[in-house]
């Protein structure tokens, strides 16, 4: 692995950005607080450009990433990994606003990536469990409202001891993709 490190103040408190690549060949960005160990506090975030650089109303992307760094930082410690080639659930950007094309014409976001041929999420999470062993976690505590992703770095050897959920205010453009992520995801939300 190759890991340049650099202090990064943002909005949301300093971090020390790593960029590392690891087995899928793109390049991951981590954002780290404090010295984080077993126990401390991750969000897995998947790439999206139309959200986290452009601020798309279709998702709710960039605001869990802000929510995500502000709850890291007031935590002191912790790991936000940005997963590059994780756009569109996997398919890529182009395949991702053809996704958004078939949206408009009635699909949710599963319907429109299966119609494209592609499973309803293509991600894959073995660098995300590369990269947090190089920093040393096996127990996490992990920002997200995907359960998929709970089991996925259950089954790389990451045991996820938290599901720190940050479902975000709907807007008239995401109502649907949120309502759409929640249903399929209903029966794996915890009790």
């Amino acid at each position: 692995m190759t890991d340049p490190s650099a202090l990064l103040p943002t909005r949301y408190g300093e971090f020390t950005l790593t960029v590392i690549a690891v087995g899928d060949g793109f390049e991951h960005i981590v954002l780290s607080k404090g010295t984080p160990s077993d126990g401390c506090l991750v969000r897995v975030h998947s790439e999206c450009a139309t959200g986290d650089i452009f601020g798309s109303l279709r998702c709710d992307c960039r605001e869990q990433l802000e929510r995500s760094l502000e709850l890291i930082q007031k935590e002191g410690c912790g790991l936000f990994l940005y997963m590059r080639g994780h756009e569109g659930r996997g398919i890529g950007l182009t395949n991702k606003v053809r996704a958004y094309a078939l949206q408009e014409k009635g699909l949710d976001t599963f319907e429109a990536n299966v119609r494209l041929g592609f499973a309803p999420d293509e991600r894959d999470y073995s660098d995300a469990v590369a990269i947090l062993r190089h920093f040393g976690l096996s127990r996490i505590r992990l920002i997200t409202n995907n359960p998929d992703k709970v089991d996925a770095l259950s089954r790389g050897g990451i045991a996820v001891t938290e599901r720190v959920p940050v479902w975000m205010k709907t807007n008239p453009h995401n109502e649907r993709y949120i309502a759409t992520k929640r249903s399929r995801m209903e029966s794996k939300k915890p009790a």
